[in-house]
């Protein structure tokens, strides 16, 4: 049986069954590697989907099937942040829509906390160069003091996000031009049929930590996704 949230019913259990993350990782080393270059990865399973009855989310498994990580209070808009939390339910990162930027900007913050934001996501206002998704800032003495900066620019991008989200077909480099992320579409483990869009991988590569990644998928289907969004 797979390891699901102890108040998930039932029903989200054994749909989750459907999911079979574990054959996966064997294929990492090819799938994965092969796409940006090599290396040990970390292959998990994102269902875009909260195990909370009548609440918008992500749930997240890793190779063997535990749940890793979890989003439960996507669909409440008035409190205007995301929070990702951990398989019991602890705060990791909590997202909040800047207000008053200029274009469209969100900032990541360790657990809930209001001040002093680890990163900045920009979504580029020049759509002449397509591929670039989001840009990545942190602040300038790089260890989470202070306030990224309002606007991105050449010196203080940590990570490009290039691709397209919704043909879950996403590299994530940083600045020395290294993949560490990639979103990719899930096969079945039987036949290779494709799953749709709301069930994919996160391939995590050295060099980012496996819940900013995450942080950046929900980023990106905040961007480019159908679902609800921030308020600004």
């Amino acid at each position: 049986m797979r390891k699901v949230y102890p108040d998930a019913t039932t029903t989200v259990g054994s749909r989750i069954e459907a999911i079979d993350a574990a054959p996966e990782k064997a294929k990492a080393s090819v799938s994965g590697a092969a796409a940006c270059g090599g290396g040990d990865v970390e292959l998990l399973t994102v269902w875009k989907k909260s195990l909370l009855l009548n609440c918008k989310g992500f749930t997240v498994y890793d190779g063997k099937g535990n749940l890793v990580f979890r989003v439960d209070n996507y669909v409440a808009a008035s409190k205007a942040e995301i929070v990702l939390m951990d398989a019991a339910g602890k705060p990791l990162l909590t997202i909040r829509r800047k207000r008053l930027s200029l274009g469209e900007c969100w900032q990541v913050y360790h657990g809930e906390m209001t001040t002093n934001p680890i990163f900045s996501v920009h979504r580029p206002v020049n759509f002449l160069n397509s591929k670039t998704l989001a840009l990545v800032t942190t602040s300038a003495n790089n260890n989470g003091g202070g306030t990224p900066p309002s606007s991105p620019n050449s010196k203080n991008i940590v990570y490009e996000i290039v691709g397209s989200y919704s043909q879950r077909n996403v590299a994530v480099y940083d600045n020395k031009r290294r993949c560490v992320a990639e979103i990719r579409r899930k096969e079945s483990a039987i036949g290779g049929v494709q799953f749709g869009g709301d069930v994919f991988r996160l391939i995590v590569h050295p060099y980012i930590d496996t819940p900013m990644a995450m942080a950046l998928v929900i980023l990106l289907d905040q961007m480019f996704g159908s679902s609800l969004r921030l308020p600004v």
